[in-house]
């Protein structure tokens, strides 16, 4: 017997299988259905559950179909005989999960899309800053690397007069200029405009492109003058200051070897990492010159790499995924020819690892045919060869036709002049010594952070980047506890005890506390898509290498980026060198 459960499931079956209903036996055991076609049968049951499918004749009327399909008066009614005609096929139907994972992906895209939208929207669009106050203090920013930057983000500069001077008007992305000068990342994309920082600041920020000459730490005043191309009536001046971060960095060292600045190549700036871009080339399209000797070819030819640090050993990484991937397309007459060196004085090249990432790099760089030369030091450079020292204290003769030079830092000139008015206190050569809230011994109200420092930690933008914030919060506990101390002087004015009390415990939850360096690992780039790292984990170190390590020292470095905008560059530089090369032009 088919129920009206089972009738109105049939209709739904029929409904999707292009057929429909037409009529119902007197015994409740079988349905008359009709195809689109014109064809009809009759869906027979003899269990509530079962149904199987007969022939009919589709002229017979509905009437003479009824009284066929009727039992007589008095008989016996026997099931029905299970047709051979087989079911319609199922039709399959997208299934709520799928509709549901399709609305969820395009909900998350239309997101992210709205998120990046807004993202852009808001960098482009600064607020309306306050302006200088007369009656607040100044800070004057000498710098705008690491630890300057990093100080500038993390101001509020609602408390103070805010003005930076430096000779660049942005910020570096420093780890990432190796691979700048191969044409992995162009120059624009680890670059941020300094005021692409302040302008987004509540206060308002001056910023003058120039380059400090003089700090005067009695009379509390700094000399800058303007070094650019195009000068204007005033070139040089002076400004006050009541607090001065000091975070000028260092220049090059060059252990007073004979011929390493009028012939090497640096690593430390923009300008380094775009002339070391361009005297490559010059070299590759030099060697290719008709009738040039294969001596002379295999003289320019020959790059060398003259500092075994986190610099020279991700130079000469970039240096051979450039001649793999694009220079054997490009100039396969070539190609085989280029030769990469990588000298260093100690027994190991980057010694901030472990000796199993040491021992990981170096068969890396054996593998891919990087020669590295230890216990070997530079004496002199010539502007063909450099003479050198082997670990066996044998001179060679080492012919180059570019070299780039990535030994380490030195304070500048500046920062000695500084120390030299503060005979006192100041005794170390290699930077200034600071206190343990990063000010300067000798010196009242100048802060000293980054590579102009002489302390403990290593001169990485990691602690650069830790002692800006660590200035920036201070300044930000200074001001406030400067706002409580006028509120106690008010409430003593007053004889107010109970605000007294009270605001004596929000001054004392105001303590500056010393500046703590705080290690979240040492990375590095080896080539082939390969990278290490040396991360702390509890009370020790997990040493990684390999594919994936890379992609983790990729997500690290863009993570680090100083703006939404930066982090877009880089990701779509890599994706284009992933999807057509890097550039060999020499523009």
């Amino acid at each position: 017997m088919i129920t009206q459960l089972g009738l109105r499931s049939i209709r739904r079956h029929l409904s999707h299988q292009r057929l429909a209903l037409l009529q119902v036996s007197p015994a409740g055991t079988s349905v008359r259905i009709v195809r689109t076609e014109g064809h009809d049968r009759w869906l027979s049951t003899s269990k509530p559950n079962q149904i199987s499918f007969g022939r009919a004749d589709h002229q017979q009327s509905n009437i003479s179909s009824a009284q066929q399909t009727a039992p007589l008066p008095g008989s016996k009614i026997h099931p029905e005989e299970p047709s051979s005609v087989p079911p319609p096929p199922k039709v399959k139907r997208p299934t709520h999960r799928l509709r549901n994972f399709a609305r969820t992906v395009l909900v998350l895209v239309l997101s992210a899309s709205g998120y990046v939208v807004w993202r852009a929207w808001d960098e482009r669009n600064p607020p309306e800053q306050l302006p200088h106050d007369p009656e607040k203090k100044t800070i004057v920013v000498l710098g705008n690397g690491w630890g300057a930057s990093s100080f500038l983000k993390g101001l509020d500069t609602e408390h103070f007069n805010v003005v930076v001077i430096s000779p660049r008007n942005y910020f570096c992305f420093t780890p990432l200029l190796p691979s700048v000068t191969v044409g992995t990342i162009e120059p624009r994309s680890v670059i941020e405009p300094t005021r692409f920082i302040t302008r987004h600041k509540q206060r308002a920020v001056h910023c003058f492109e120039a380059t400090a000459t003089e700090v005067d730490p009695k009379k509390k005043t700094v000399r800058f003058t303007d070094e650019s191309e195009i000068k204007g009536d005033v070139t040089e001046t002076e400004i006050g200051y009541d607090y001065l971060i000091y975070a000028v960095g260092a220049e090059n060292n060059t252990f007073g070897i004979p011929g390493v600045r009028e012939h090497g190549c640096f690593l430390k700036e923009l300008n380094d990492a775009e002339k070391i871009r361009k005297k490559l080339m010059d070299c590759i399209e030099t060697a290719t010159f008709k009738d040039q000797s294969p001596s002379e070819v295999d003289r320019l030819l020959h790059m060398v790499v003259v500092g075994g640090g986190p610099t020279g050993v991700e130079y000469a990484a970039e240096l051979h995924d450039f001649l793999v991937d694009d220079l054997s397309r490009w100039y396969p007459e070539i190609a085989g020819k280029v030769k990469i060196t990588l000298i260093e004085a100690l027994p190991n090249v980057l010694p901030m690892f472990s000796k199993q990432l040491i021992d990981y790099t170096t068969q890396t760089f054996m593998s891919n045919r990087i020669n590295v030369l230890t216990k070997t030091m530079v004496k002199q450079v010539h502007p063909k060869s450099i003479t050198a020292l082997d670990e066996n204290k044998q001179l060679m003769e080492i012919p180059y036709g570019l070299l780039v030079w990535a030994t380490g830092n030195t304070s500048r000139e500046l920062t000695r002049q500084l120390m030299a008015a503060l005979p006192e206190h100041q005794t170390q050569r290699r930077g200034l010594l600071v206190d343990d809230d990063l000010s300067v011994l000798g010196a009242d109200g100048i802060y000293a952070l980054g590579d102009c420092t002489a302390t403990s930690y290593a001169p990485t933008a990691q602690a650069a980047s830790q002692q800006g914030q660590y200035l920036a919060r201070r300044f930000g506990l200074m001001a406030k506890r400067e706002k409580l101390e006028n509120q106690l002087v008010l409430a003593k004015q007053n004889g107010n005890l109970e605000e007294q009390e009270a605001t004596l415990k929000s001054i004392n939850r105001t303590n500056l506390k010393e500046f703590k360096y705080s290690h979240q690992g040492s990375l590095a780039y080896i080539g082939s898509d390969k990278a290490i790292a040396d991360l702390p984990f509890f009370n020790g170190n997990i040493a990684t290498g390999g594919v994936a390590t890379y992609f983790f020292w990729r997500s690290a470095y863009v993570s680090m980026a100083f703006s939404f905008r930066n982090r877009v560059l880089v990701c779509t530089d890599w994706v284009k060198v992933k999807l057509f090369g890097r550039d060999v032009s020499r523009a």
